[in-house]
């Protein structure tokens, strides 16, 4: 920007084209000719020269201009020449200064290098896009929840659903969303009908969740993936999905594959049609709002944080909701669930002895181990080994707790007696774990100070777990995905960050840095390597994402694969080939996000409305709040970037430093954004 004083030397436009201008830029001086300057009609440089725009001279008589001299020095490069040489200054960068000097011809160009470098076709991991869907009708209402629920101290809406199949008609997503607006979700933050929600995946199939209808995808082995069903129209945001698709000719016949969906404590539940259509098998209550919704087997489970649970069996046709201790996390393994509570207990239940017990309205829900702090459990994860098929009573389980505390308890042949016996115990996380995940080969955990995450090798003898050399520490890192204080667009279920993957497979972990990211990165989940990137070929936000273990085809030499789905903001969703990139894996840059990286990702959002997750306790539903995958750059060499922080910034960090993204947001108020005020910790890097 050129400083708002008047020139005090006569009329600039009256000088003859081979004057010599001097101008000052940042404080670098540069020389060149009026009509190098002035050869593009109507840029900022013509009218700074013709008296249009007032200039401020410094102490030698040069024309004073505040803007970024290293970036200003290709420009002028091209004014002489007409040739563009970047000189290692970023693109994106240099357009916003072209733009900003009124460059017509420099800007067509580096909107051209812009659009080449960046295919609509996506690159060699893209490997299918789905448009969005037809937007259906809303149609007759044949269920309505009648009387009050209370939802988070409210009454909640009354929610309806039907069974009546969509009118698809000739009216695409976004052509219905311009007539119809959707109604105000409860929490009070604006929908929009169009994005996707939620996106999950079991076996060949997929559920893609909008606002207020979902979609079912089968893939087929000619002819890919194909849409199977369209819910009706319903009239609230769904909030959570669940999708099972069991082998075809199974016990259950139709309803071996079966989709639903939970808004407030109301769950719809569909039987899905290997062919095409579905049909509504019930609406079912929960009486507080759900907080998870999944399948195990042909169980569908719903809990609360209250302390409710609620089982529907494919079998017996029955709904049974029971009390437990409130919930703070779960994770299922074979027919085996297992609960954590507040108090310190894991109790378990075994859904396949749902239908023998069903008459006595007994879940069957017993005590399995205590804590012996009696610490909340924060997050739960289940290990089958090998020989769990076997005797069923080989089973390892990894907790964390609201202290920080992890602890892996085994129960082996030789302890069916007595129980689980507590195995190891690390006390490595200052606050409450969010994550946990036992696997083959690693054991990982996160907690809610910026998601650091902690990883150790597990060694294993027949099978089993052992203490020969025991587990050993691997990596520590970090995981940075800023999302506002209920997701994108209200909904955060869908942006959670993983671990993804068989547990006897390699998991990795999903990163967006910032809710209208639409690129986002992959990492291993044992060392925090990069895997790969992927950005949205449309260029539309990412919304939701989850990991597909897909079975592989009947053809010789086919195996399974692995995808990511990304679902977009205008409804449509992508899929990534993840095993091509597993093979590759090494090719992708070491560690987490560049510096450069991280800050284009941060520009592309207002920090003061994030949500921190720091000293919240986690929600026992599979979402993630605030996450940060890895921190690759010091305090020091931050700072020293862009220049020195505040005095009080300063102070705190001879007290010991600011936590990871407090340093960002610090660095983002550099650039104007608004960052929001964090509790100061030393990072662990």
């Amino acid at each position: 920007m050129a400083a708002a004083a008047p020139a005090v030397d006569g009329v600039p436009g009256r000088g003859p084209p081979g004057e010599v201008i001097h101008l000052n830029v940042g404080g670098k001086r540069f020389s060149t000719s009026r009509q190098t300057l002035t050869w593009i009609p109507d840029s900022f440089f013509s009218s700074l020269l013709s008296g249009r725009i007032s200039t401020l001279k410094d102490e030698t008589g040069a024309i004073f201009i505040d803007r970024d001299p290293t970036v200003f020095a290709p420009i002028l490069n091209f004014l002489r020449t007409k040739e563009l040489d970047p000189r290692g200054v970023h693109g994106s960068s240099l357009l916003h200064e072209a733009q900003f000097y009124g460059l017509t011809p420099l800007v067509r160009r580096l909107q051209l290098l812009e659009e080449l470098d960046r295919s609509s076709c996506g690159n060699v991991l893209f490997t299918g896009y789905l448009p969005p869907p037809v937007f259906p009708v809303k149609r007759r209402n044949r269920h309505s929840l009648v009387g009050p629920q209370q939802a988070g101290g409210r009454p909640a809406p009354v929610r309806r659903s039907n069974t009546m199949p969509p009118n698809l008609g000739n009216a695409g997503l976004l052509g219905r969303m311009l007539d119809e607006k959707s109604p105000p979700s409860p929490s009070g933050l604006p929908e929009e009908p169009g994005m996707v929600r939620l996106v999950c995946g079991h076996h060949n199939w997929i559920a893609v969740a909008y606002t207020q209808f979902l979609v079912c995808y089968r893939l087929k082995e000619a002819s890919g993936w194909q849409l199977v069903f369209s819910s009706p129209r319903l009239d609230w945001p769904i909030e959570r999905l669940a999708l099972t698709a069991r082998v075809l000719g199974g016990a259950l016949g139709e309803h071996d594959k079966m989709v639903a969906v939970a808004t407030g404590s109301e769950i719809l539940l569909w039987a899905l049609q290997p062919e095409g259509g579905g049909s509504e098998i019930g609406v079912f209550h929960l009486g507080v709002p759900v907080e998870a919704l999944f399948f195990v087997g042909n169980q569908l489970i719903a809990t609360s944080h209250t302390g409710r649970i609620g089982v529907w069996n494919a079998v017996t046709k029955h709904w049974q909701v029971q009390e437990v201790q409130p919930i703070t996390s779960y994770d299922a393994a074979g027919s085996f669930l297992l609960l954590g509570c507040n108090n310190g207990s894991i109790y378990y239940v075994d859904v396949q002895k749902f239908p023998l017990r069903m008459k006595d309205n007994d879940l069957l829900v017993s005590e399995l181990y205590r804590d012996p702090a009696e610490d909340g459990v924060t997050a739960l994860s289940v290990y089958l080994t090998p020989k769990t098929s076997d005797s069923g009573n080989w089973i390892e389980i990894a907790y964390g707790t609201s202290s920080g505390g992890v602890r892996v308890i085994v129960q082996h042949p030789e302890t069916v007696g007595s129980g689980p016996q507590l195995f190891q115990t690390f006390t490595v996380h200052r606050s409450p774990v969010t994550k946990i995940m036992l696997s083959e080969k690693h054991l990982i955990s996160v907690c809610a100070d910026s998601n650091h995450v902690r990883t150790w090798s597990v060694t294993r003898f027949r099978g089993m777990i052992s203490t020969q050399p025991g587990s050993t520490p691997l990596a520590s890192f970090k995981i940075l995905a800023l999302e506002s204080a209920d997701g994108h667009g209200g909904c955060s279920a869908g942006n959670d960050i993983g671990p993804y993957g068989e547990r006897d497979d390699q998991q990795v972990f999903i990163q967006k840095v910032v809710p209208s990211a639409s690129q986002l990165f992959v990492r291993l989940s044992s060392t925090g390597q990069r895997v790969c990137s992927v950005r949205s070929v449309d260029g539309s936000p990412t919304t939701a994402f989850t990991v597909l273990e897909c079975e592989g085809s009947r053809r010789l030499g086919s195996r399974p694969r692995r995808y990511l789905l990304t679902g977009q903001a205008n409804g449509s969703l992508a899929m990534w080939d993840l095993t091509t990139a597993m093979d590759g894996l090494g090719q992708a840059p070491a560690g987490g996000l560049t510096e450069e990286e991280l800050m284009e990702q941060l520009e592309q959002c207002d920090l003061a409305p994030l949500a921190s997750s720091r000293g919240s306790l986690p929600s026992p539903s599979p979402r993630t709040s605030l996450t940060s995958l890895h921190s690759a750059f010091s305090n020091t060499s931050l700072s020293s970037r862009w220049g020195s922080p505040s005095p009080p910034q300063a102070e705190a960090r001879r007290r010991g430093g600011g936590s990871f993204v407090e340093r960002c947001q610090e660095l983002c108020s550099c650039l104007s954004l608004l960052p929001k005020p964090m509790a100061q910790e030393k990072p662990l890097l």
